[in-house]
């Protein structure tokens, strides 16, 4: 019904009711962000977990911060993981949380930002002082058009840093973006008192500050790196991590913070939930939960796994449905196919779409790389993940991606109580 009535009303007015709700919710909380400094997070890889990372700086450097993202909230030492299945809440909801932090004392507020919530003008009366670009590829693209437009929604967060005072101080527009990324120079190109480029290529942007990872050594205990000649140790595996802890170092250079208490913050991290999380009970095989659900992430999850001592890989995803991205499904099967030596095609979130249809899709995806190699189709996710918890045997690798830690699977209309995590804790009972 809802989508019905979409296609009903004209796409301006649609827009004006977003902007409208927006700017409503902002002024019934009487715009909280005008007192804390805010880090806005976008792009298409790594946002949760770069802005995950910025705020254990920006707490590990003495501040009382914030966080909204696709994996969890924070508000000063609370943390919960988010419910909602959205990045970015309601404007009501997540202006009501805003809030919260500004009601608490939170002095930093970390915002993850996605091309969609900025779509639906989610982003207006948040007053960004700090926009932070990732990378881009192709995502989303049914729901913004084109490419062009994927790029142009992004950068509303750019073009929207406002001058502001906090308690007569004013705090400066800052721009922090991926030199290494083929779009960094566009999202550098607006306005801003402060830009830092930060790279691992050794590439230094124009008129931007250059935060450089140099001596760059990843294995699979973690990364060490230098950034001006101080020492980092990374606990997260993989070199798209390398990337999310840079972004975040250039915020806290942006900030002021010493680069040594940056190192200790990110070296006390662990784990980041559902992103290259490894569930471990006693089993004689790794397990890793995994959010990637495109394309590169896909690619880059594999080259981390490259670095994990293992023997056969067994995978089990699905991809997404409502519409979303079908052109990815067969090169999700093409990129599982080669790096795997299991495949095990599952639902994700279906929505409302054929669910045969969608892994049939996938499925032709492995069987364009190749006809042999084991794969199965079982659409119970539950099940799924039973079966390559079952079939794995000593020193396997079980990579379980799509969801990383949401906590709810949109089935049909629904959408029921789901957490990866939680249901191979109880399959691995039931097996061992």
């Amino acid at each position: 019904m809802k989508a019905f009535v979409k296609k009903l009303i004209p796409g301006f007015l649609m827009s004006f009711y977003h902007f409208t709700l927006a700017e409503l919710a902002a002024l019934f909380y009487f715009y909280p962000t005008r007192r804390m400094i805010v880090v806005g997070v976008t792009g298409t890889k790594g946002k949760s977990s770069t802005a995950y990372l910025i705020a254990k700086i920006l707490e590990g450097a003495g501040y009382k911060v914030g966080l909204t993202s696709t994996v969890l909230f924070k508000i000063g030492g609370r943390e919960w993981l988010n419910p909602y299945k959205m990045t970015m809440l309601g404007r009501f909801k997540l202006q009501g949380i805003l809030n919260k932090m500004a009601r608490e004392g939170v002095e930093y507020a970390v915002v993850e930002t996605s091309s969609e919530g900025i779509l639906q003008h989610r982003h207006r009366g948040i007053g960004y002082d700090v926009a932070v670009f990732t990378n881009l590829s192709p995502e989303h693209l049914e729901a913004h058009g084109s490419y062009q437009n994927y790029r142009a929604a992004k950068a509303e967060l750019f073009k929207n840093l406002k001058k502001k005072k906090i308690n007569g101080r004013a705090i400066p527009r800052v721009i922090v973006a991926n030199a290494d990324d083929e779009e960094g120079e566009f999202f550098l190109s607006f306005p801003a008192d402060d830009k830092y480029a930060f790279s691992l290529e050794n590439k230094r942007a124009s008129e931007a500050g250059a935060v450089l990872a140099k001596e760059i050594a990843i294995g699979e205990g973690g990364s060490h790196f230098k950034v001006d000649g101080e020492g980092f140790e990374l606990k997260l595996i993989g070199r798209f991590n390398v990337y999310n802890a840079l972004a975040a170092i250039s915020v806290g250079v942006s900030q002021s913070i010493e680069l040594a208490k940056m190192s200790e913050a990110l070296k006390a991290v662990c784990a980041i939930p559902g992103r290259f999380e490894f569930i471990d009970v006693g089993q004689p095989f790794k397990i890793i939960v995994d959010y990637a659900h495109e394309p590169k992430s896909m690619e880059e999850l594999y080259a981390a796994i490259n670095l994990v001592s293992h023997k056969r890989v067994l995978h089990v995803f699905g991809a997404t449905g409502g519409g979303r991205d079908k052109a990815k499904r067969p090169v999700l099967g093409a990129i599982a196919a080669r790096g795997a030596d299991a495949v095990i095609v599952t639902n994700d979130d279906p929505y409302s779409e054929d669910q045969n249809a969608i892994a049939d899709q996938v499925i032709a995806g492995v069987r364009g790389v190749s006809s042999e190699i084991f794969c199965e189709k079982i659409l119970d996710r539950r099940e799924a993940i039973h079966r390559a918890l079952d079939l794995a045997q000593n020193d396997d690798v079980v990579l379980i991606t799509g969801k990383g830690a949401e906590q709810k699977m949109a089935l049909g209309r629904k959408k029921i109580p789901w957490d990866d995590r939680r249901i191979i804790k109880e399959e691995l009972k039931k097996i061992f």
